[in-house]
């Protein structure tokens, strides 16, 4: 399947209802807009762009899939170019131009390109994004020194909500369990030093590392994720010592053997494919 196939097959399926919900991939392109607009996440991300960038306003925008970012970007008063390489009017690059045209959009325009082959000129643009796009990179540094290229001299390259895993078996359980690769075939991650390195190399400052709990860039939809798992794990030591976690000191020695066993809770490794987003300087 193609990734359109793939979203107009898990449209249809009551198992993907919320996901394609919360993923912003309903076929109501305007409402997926809309809802992206107004959403913790997007509001987090405007808000950091604002305060790092407060004088930007040429924006490229790799993998825009169809248009959520881009779209709000406009309506925000940035200058995008929005680069999709799927062309379809539903997920893809034809999805933007339409909504461009809804919105009566004039600050916007759409090129179907993957983020590697960009070609528009160099020092152009003050800000690059990408959003759920770095980790689908064929070649990340290639990927990244395009982005430094592209980018005005103290320009911004914002990257978020990124895979990342610890290890090749990681990689390879984050594509077994992933809802959508059996599909389509083009889900990756990488590792946390992988992206570190190639921003590096391209010649980026980091000037910020948003691991999965520090932002609900992140997480979100997830409203408390370090708690959920707070409390999952007292349910897994009340259901294999009940007896024991009746008590504060056992349960809190309890809890230090599994820390030593699993990691703290707030150690973001234990989970594979957590979200991770950058933000780093030319």
């Amino acid at each position: 399947m193609t990734w359109e196939e793939t979203i107009q097959f898990a449209r249809e399926k009551k198992e993907f209802k919320e996901l394609i919900k919360y993923c912003y991939l309903t076929d109501d392109l305007v409402w997926n807009v809309k809802e992206y607009g107004i959403s913790e996440e997007y509001i987090e991300i405007l808000r950091l762009i604002r305060e790092c960038a407060p004088k930007a306003k040429e924006l490229l925008e790799f993998g825009a899939g169809n248009g959520i970012a881009s779209i709000n970007f406009a309506i925000n008063g940035y200058n995008v170019l929005s680069s999709e390489p799927d062309k379809s009017e539903t997920v893809g690059a034809g999805a933007i131009k339409k909504l461009a045209t809804h919105f009566n959009l004039k600050n916007i325009s759409v090129i179907e390109s993957y983020a590697e082959d960009v070609k528009e000129s160099a020092n152009k643009f003050d800000i690059v994004f990408a959003r759920q796009c770095m980790h689908h990179a064929n070649d990340l540094e290639a990927f990244t020194q395009n982005a430094y290229r592209l980018l005005k001299p103290g320009g911004l390259f914002f990257t978020v909500r990124d895979h990342v895993i610890n290890s090749e078996n990681n990689r390879q359980e984050f594509l077994r369990t992933h809802p959508f690769h059996q599909y389509y075939g083009g889900e990756n991650a990488y590792t946390l030093k992988e992206y570190e390195l190639a921003l590096i190399k391209a010649g980026f400052k980091i000037a910020k590392r948003l691991g999965y709990f520090d932002s609900i860039i992140n997480y979100f939809p997830e409203k408390d994720p370090l708690n959920k798992l707070t409390t999952q794990r007292n349910g897994q030591i009340k259901s294999k010592f009940p007896v024991l976690s009746n008590s504060t000191i056992s349960k809190g020695i309890l809890l230090r053997l599994f820390d030593i066993k699993h990691g703290p809770v707030s150690d973001d490794s234990n989970i594979i494919g957590r979200m991770y987003s950058f933000i780093a300087t030319k």
